[in-house]
């Protein structure tokens, strides 16, 4: 899921303009495409038009604003473009600043802090919700995915407990697997995940694609690439273009030397910094890759030196992987992936921490990462092998 906190106004509205911050672009010919928009035939996009001029019309509408923003939000996930997150912190306008706006305000602002990275605010904004209304199970699995990502395991299951009698079996199973796949509690967790999404094959292609790409990588932890990549498949054949589990599945194949296979399939797609990086790391991999690889790394150079601008921090990670990988800068690689570790602590943070101490030959880097594994007992043969690597 990934993803996964706005600064706050001008942060997120920072985030929507970041094609727009980076080196300015040329055409050299009337041909070349600088961009492709969305068709206005598009049945979504005039639905959207519509409910965009009835707000205009009528700002404080709240019922109208948080129906326009949720649409928003959907559509950035759906079109794989920030930009629409922009449009959904406008809708609300109104209530934004507030301390305590009403509470379907309140839940659509936190998504919105969460997406970029802005945790703390985004927890505030939750557990004021889940104080007031303890039965809303949307709030409960925000929470605990905000949770997880910042390593509060203990908060995150209790937070996945209180769904239970919320929703669906099949999302508090995949809530709960979610924590267990990082506190030594992978296997059953797999286990018990598997099963029900096999007696719950009905369920909404969303709650499916999720489901899958999560027992995609916990299959990938393990070592069981036959198994990790048939998963990966099935989420793809659902879902082709959600941004989280297209990377997700380039870096499966990364790991497998399969550099053409990544090439093709985030094609289309560099408009996304997190596909372009996998796209640049494909082209490092290929022996005929050289020409394309200078101008995707100038690309990425180019829009990471914006987000640093800005004072954008939600890329660490990526960026961390690009001065490693892409442009060999062992010691900025790992600068980066030290702050992002204060930030989030999922199985990729921690990755790029160990990769870029080894790169950099700091072993006193490593030892967070092997102290957390070691505490909350992370199953991920990888980590193992690059968190006892020249121990």
């Amino acid at each position: 899921m990934s993803n996964r906190s706005t600064l706050a106004a001008a942060c997120l509205l920072a985030l929507c303009a970041q094609w727009a911050c980076a080196a300015p672009f040329i055409p050299q010919r009337g041909s070349e495409v600088i961009e492709r928009l969305p068709r206005r035939t598009d049945p979504a996009q005039q639905q959207l038009q519509q409910l965009r001029a009835q707000l205009a019309a009528n700002p404080r509408d709240l019922a109208l604003a948080t129906r326009v923003a949720a649409s928003y939000i959907a559509t950035a996930r759906r079109e794989t473009d920030p930009r629409y997150f922009g449009y959904a912190q406008a809708a609300l306008a109104p209530w934004w600043s507030m301390p305590a706006p009403p509470h379907a305000v309140r839940l659509l602002r936190a998504t919105l802090l969460q997406s970029t990275h802005h945790f703390p605010e985004a927890l505030a904004d939750l557990d004021a919700i889940v104080k007031a209304d303890p039965a809303n199970p949307q709030a409960w699995l925000t929470l605990a995915t905000v949770q997880t990502v910042r390593g509060d395991y203990q908060g995150a299951t209790a937070s996945c407990a209180r769904l239970s009698s919320l929703t669906t079996q099949l999302v508090s199973s995949t809530c709960i697997a979610g924590v267990g796949g990082m506190t030594g509690r992978a296997a059953p967790s797999e286990t018990l995940l598997a099963l029900s999404l096999r007696r719950n094959e009905d369920a909404d292609a969303g709650i499916k694609v999720w489901v899958l790409t999560l027992l995609a990588e916990l299959a990938e932890r393990r070592g069981d690439a036959a198994t990790a990549e048939a998963r990966f498949k099935d989420a793809l054949a659902l879902a082709p273009r959600d941004s989280y589990l297209v990377g997700a599945y380039a870096d499966f194949l990364l790991d497998q030397r399969r550099a053409a296979d990544v090439v093709a399939l985030v094609a289309g797609q560099d408009r996304i910094d997190g596909l372009l990086l996998r796209h640049a790391l494909a082209l490092k991999q290929l022996p005929d890759g050289a020409a394309r690889l200078r101008a995707a790394d100038a690309e990425l150079a180019a829009r990471f030196n914006a987000a640093t601008r800005r004072g954008d921090t939600v890329h660490q990670r990526e960026q961390a992987r690009y001065e490693l990988h892409v442009r060999g800068n062992a010691q900025a690689a790992l600068k980066l992936a030290q702050m992002n570790w204060a930030v989030q602590k999922e199985s990729a943070d921690m990755r790029i921490l160990l990769k870029a101490a080894h790169a950099a030959g700091d072993r006193a880097a490593l030892a967070p990462v092997r102290d957390w594994l070691h505490t909350h007992k992370v199953e991920d043969v990888t980590l193992a092998r690059l968190a006892g690597k020249g121990a």
